[in-house]
């Protein structure tokens, strides 16, 4: 792979320091400034009068001044940007950041689907892209595409979700530790003392890090408490009318329930709209716990409110740290550290305030 050279000049660098995510939170990239082509020169010395020295200087500008137009190729492979309101605001710093001036020549492929993502991973790869930026729908699978990336000389960074995949075959991965997630909202739960925890468990899409950390730790606990049931585990796929749906099946059931863990806030805010329709109280001191997780703004104000209980951050700002990762590879260094773990936090209604709203929320 040709060694690129970046066209422009970042007015400064982010530092790859741990941040949480929210409007009041997220760091905005200066605008960038091209680099003028060097000036071609008015007088030239008569032929017969050149000297080696000058031939190689002036060569040495023609390389530079076309090497400095290049733009950094990149892939980007991410779910579905209208999965949710984390995955919305993901993909929209990904694009302020991947332009052209920034340096970067960027293409970008949508799924919900592990082979459709496989397929376009290839395509990039075909495509000759430097780097290939990868948030995986399904953490299996990537072993073989991304053995083709390395032969083809294409650097592969994840981002927001880990995968199955030996080390060697990515340069770095930003992601949330989804496992940590779930245990925080877990441990959560556990301080909330009921005699008897009944759990409506809404699952995202299966086989995500995001579903397999968050389901994980409830899954786990359930199985080691007498008094932890739950009374369905399905999945939604993040889908706010599917867990409506399934929440409905349950109050039809006449099956008691006190806790909805919903795994992120449009599963949740499906699953209250059932409750609303039956006249179930939910949120502090009502009838059943309302859990949810990605801090959209909206349900972080329903914490506010009172009217859910908990809320677990996914933070979607990665792109800086992508951008600040590829400088480094570009500068011929290796990153200073393989995984980078987004900072996290959890939300309770009884504790949270306005200002964690308008600095959290997305």
């Amino acid at each position: 792979m040709k060694k690129k050279v970046l066209s422009v000049l970042m007015a400064s660098t982010m530092a790859l320091s741990l941040v949480a995510c929210g409007g009041g939170a997220k760091q905005e990239t200066p605008a960038a400034t091209e680099t003028p082509a060097a000036e071609e020169t008015k007088e030239e010395a008569p032929a017969e009068e050149a000297t080696e020295d000058t031939a190689a200087e002036e060569t040495a500008t023609e390389d530079t001044s076309a090497a400095s137009g290049d733009l950094i190729k990149v892939g980007i492979i991410n779910n579905d940007p209208n999965e949710s309101g984390y995955r919305t605001a993901n993909d929209a710093d990904l694009k302020a950041m991947f332009t052209e001036a920034n340096g970067y020549d960027a293409s970008f492929a949508y799924s919900l689907k592990n082979d459709e993502q496989i397929a376009a991973a290839q395509t990039f790869i075909q495509d000759e892209v430097d780097y290939l930026l990868l948030s995986a729908a399904d953490t299996a699978g990537w072993d073989s595409v991304l053995q083709d990336a390395q032969t083809a000389g294409v650097k592969v960074i994840l981002f927001d979700r880990t995968i199955d995949a030996d080390p060697s075959l990515y340069e770095a991965s930003i992601v949330s530790d989804m496992a940590k997630e779930g245990e925080m909202a877990v441990e959560w739960l556990a301080g909330q003392g009921l005699d008897e925890y009944n759990i409506i468990h809404i699952q995202g899409v299966m086989g995500s890090a995001a579903q397999q950390g968050r389901s994980g730790a409830l899954s786990d606990k359930a199985a080691a408490e007498s008094n932890w049931n739950l009374v369905t585990q399905q999945t939604a796929e993040w889908n706010a009318e599917k867990a409506q749906q399934i929440v409905q099946s349950v109050i039809d059931a006449g099956t008691p329930f006190n806790v909805i863990y919903a795994e992120n806030d449009d599963m949740a805010k499906g699953a209250v709209a059932a409750l609303d329709a039956a006249g179930i109280s939910h949120g502090v001191g009502k009838d059943v716990i309302v859990m949810g997780y990605d801090c959209n703004k909206w349900a972080l104000e329903e914490l506010l409110a009172q009217n859910w209980n908990y809320d677990g951050q996914c933070n979607p700002f990665q792109a800086s740290y992508i951008d600040e990762i590829i400088k480094t590879l570009e500068s011929g260094q290796a990153p200073a550290e393989k995984t980078i773990i987004m900072d996290e936090k959890g939300f309770d209604a009884e504790t949270i305030t306005q200002d964690d709203v308008d600095k959290y929320g997305i």
